[in-house]
């Protein structure tokens, strides 16, 4: 059996920017198994299965050791693979998930994905946390699936140096370490060991728990992201009531066909 596959770069400002992302549609699923293996022979941070249902689609993602529950950037790259590489002529696609219903607009140049708001909940530091950051973070919360981390300043994201083998012990998907920003409002790192991935080069899940925060704490709507990875990504937000907006570029890298 002969799939295509798509390898599109989500969030960047240029071509070799912004987190990659493998997109296989499919006309009916592989087996998770097998799924697994493609996604772990690509060994990017996530592929992204999708298969037609009735006039949507249902979206999976993988990174190379588990399936995970949401992504962001690989929903993105799927938007703009349709866009660009399948014909897709209408301005909306809807992506069924299991975290539910996602909306994804092309609007002029940038594709906006229209995500649940995952607000953050106060919650105590630890160990673990401030031994693998080699931090003391300002504030600490949690989240459906992570620990948001907020630091006092930019400087402190651009310098972290992680224990990752510390990090992994966290009961959850990973940790979103975050500051008010210089050039942006605010900016973010983010690291996923218990996934797979020491760190994402851009996270657009991990910015439905930082917008209500950062919304909140700087009296805006629309705000400004960048997530500090050393490929960066780019990111404009927009919290309206309980969906977060979430808009960035997107560019081909490759267009290609595996053999299973």
């Amino acid at each position: 059996m002969n799939l295509k596959i798509y390898v599109a770069n989500a969030f960047a400002d240029h071509k070799f920017g912004g987190n990659p992302a493998a997109v296989v549609p499919l006309q009916r699923w592989l087996s998770e198994n097998l799924m697994q293996q493609i996604a772990a022979q690509n060994n990017l941070a996530e592929t992204a299965f999708i298969v037609p249902q009735d006039n949507d689609y249902f979206i999976r993602w993988f990174t190379p050791t588990v399936e995970v529950a949401l992504c962001g950037h690989a929903t993105l790259a799927s938007a703009h693979v349709f866009f660009e590489h399948l014909g897709y002529d209408k301005e909306e696609i809807r992506f069924h998930s299991k975290s539910g219903l996602l909306t994804v607009r092309r609007d002029s140049e940038k594709i906006t994905l229209d995500f649940p708001v995952d607000k953050p909940v106060p919650a105590e530091t630890n160990e673990i946390i401030e031994e693998g950051l080699k931090v003391k973070p300002l504030e600490v919360y949690t989240s459906a699936f992570d620990y948001l981390v907020v630091l006092n300043e930019q400087a402190e994201i651009e310098n972290l140096s992680p224990d990752f083998s510390i990090l992994k012990k966290l009961p959850s998907r990973g940790i979103i370490v975050t500051a008010k920003g210089r050039e942006s409002d605010f900016v973010s790192r983010c690291f996923f060991p218990q996934s797979g991935i020491d760190e994402d080069h851009v996270t657009g899940s991990a910015h439905t728990v930082m917008v209500p925060y950062w919304s909140d704490k700087l009296g805006r709507t629309k705000l400004s992201a960048i997530q500090l990875s050393k490929r960066r990504g780019y990111l404009d937000c927009e919290l309206k009531k309980d969906r977060v907006l979430i808009s960035g570029h997107a560019f081909t890298y490759l267009v290609g066909e595996i053999e299973i």
